[in-house]
Parts: C-alpha cells; sequence; structure tokens
C-alpha cells in the first residue's frame, strides 16, 4: 500500500490515504486492502485501540483509525495510538474542534466565489441527496460545508472546501447541490458531463487538518496534492 506518514508523535500518527483503498472493511467477509489492514501490520499494539462494535452492535475494529475517507478520496486521516488518545480526539470530532480542509476541482464555478452550503443530508436507498421532501427519505441529519474558490478555470473551479459536519458524501453532494459536482465522481456528475483530459478519478484530496494535540499544542498538518492531480491542473492552465 502506497501510504506515507505525514506525521508522528508519541500519541498520534497523520498518514497520507491514497486513492483506491477504503479505510475500514465494510463487514467481517470484506476482503478488499484497508487502511486497517496496514496499521495492524505496521503497528500491531493499536490493535485493540478505538470502539470494537459500531452503532448497531456489529464487530467493528477501528485500530485507532479517527474518522474515514471514502475510499475514491485521497488524503490525510488521524490514528490515536493508544486509548485515552482515541477518547481525545473522539470529543474533538464530536465537538466540531477539528478543521478539515480539503482541494475539490468542479464542473464550472460557484454563483458566489465562497460561501458556506447549509443543507440537510439525507438517503434514498444507498445515494445521498439534499432533497428531504418524499415518504422515502430516511436519515436526514443538518450538514454544513463552507468552501473558498482558489483558482478558476474555463470549465471548471479549484475549491478549498471544508465540511463543519461529518456526513457521509457530505462535500460530494452538497457541491452537486449548488450545481458544481466534483469532477470525476461517478455518483453525483449528471451522465453526459466529460470530465478533465487524464482525469481518471475523483478530484477530491483531504489536504490540511488543524486541531489541539493532548499536549496542548497546536497542529496544523498538511499534505501536498497527489501527483496525478497535479498533472490535471497543468493540463488546465
Amino acid at each position: 500500500m502506497n501510504i506515507s506518514i505525514v506525521y508522528e508523535d508519541d500519541n498520534i500518527l497523520v498518514v497520507n490515504k491514497p486513492y483506491g483503498l477504503i479505510v475500514h472493511p465494510k463487514n467481517v467477509t470484506d476482503t478488499q486492502p484497508a487502511l486497517t489492514d496496514w496499521v495492524v501490520s505496521n503497528y500491531p499494539k493499536l490493535k485493540d485501540v478505538g470502539e470494537p462494535f459500531d452503532a448497531s452492535g456489529e464487530p467493528f475494529p477501528r485500530h485507532g483509525i479517527m474518522h474515514r475517507l471514502d475510499k475514491d478520496t485521497s488524503g490525510l486521516i488521524v490514528i490515536a495510538k493508544n486509548q485515552a488518545t482515541f477518547e481525545f480526539f473522539k470529543n474533538l470530532f464530536q465537538t466540531h474542534a477539528i478543521q478539515k480542509h480539503y482541494y475539490a476541482l468542479v464542473h464550472g464555478r460557484p454563483k458566489e466565489s465562497s460561501g458556506v452550503i447549509n443543507a440537510p443530508l439525507g438517503r434514498i436507498g444507498m445515494k445521498r441527496t439534499t432533497r428531504i421532501e418524499g415518504k422515502k427519505m430516511i436519515d436526514s441529519k443538518e450538514s454544513i460545508t463552507e468552501y473558498k474558490t482558489v483558482r478558476n478555470f474555463d470549465k471548471y473551479a479549484l475549491l478549498d472546501v471544508s465540511p463543519k459536519t461529518g456526513r457521509t458524501h457530505q462535500i460530494r453532494v452538497h457541491l452537486k447541490s449548488i450545481s458544481c459536482p466534483i469532477a470525476g465522481d461517478p455518483v453525483y456528475t449528471p451522465k453526459g458531463w466529460q470530465k478533465p483530459e487524464g482525469l481518471d478519478r475523483l478530484f477530491l484530496h483531504a489536504y490540511k487538518l488543524e486541531f489541539p494535540a493532548p499536549d496542548g499544542k497546536a497542529l496544523t498538518i498538511e499534505t501536498d496534492l497527489p501527483e496525478e492531480l497535479q498533472k490535471v491542473l497543468k493540463m488546465l492552465e
């Protein structure tokens, strides 16, 4: 697995997850490679850090991993190296005390160069949506995303996106809701919309995390855009 360590101390580990790798197996029968496998292989003492079951009571070992990124999204993930740190970060996530920033290349341009998308997310079947009317809607939750334009291209815009809540597919659905779906998104981009030349993945990368560490220090951790995404931007210039 092409996983790089971006930051490490006695309590935390921050890694750069590549595109195409899941964070946790979907269930006990899911055998595709996952970040959890890398953690157990390289940090066996973290095997029992976290909560062993999910909300429904099913086995769900976290191995210290504090949050998720979609399989198709690359970028920074925080891993707690002991149980006390896991509980510390659990509280940070619950109180939205961690600032997360993503780069997203979107179709078109937002009407405003910066703004806040405040739209509840729900689910119809397996697909997330901001459309909350209808009898079939389930799982509707408050969702807030801030964005600002970093650079405009002819048919696309590069955005710095900061989700203030942590819903599944939140950034992808919210950007679609303002008619700016993320380039390379096979689920939320309308059929027939052409992605940029050379792009063969979702253009979404978690590049920066800001949070207070257990020792009281304020940490800001960043990572560069993956090379394949940098090449796409150069081709758009």
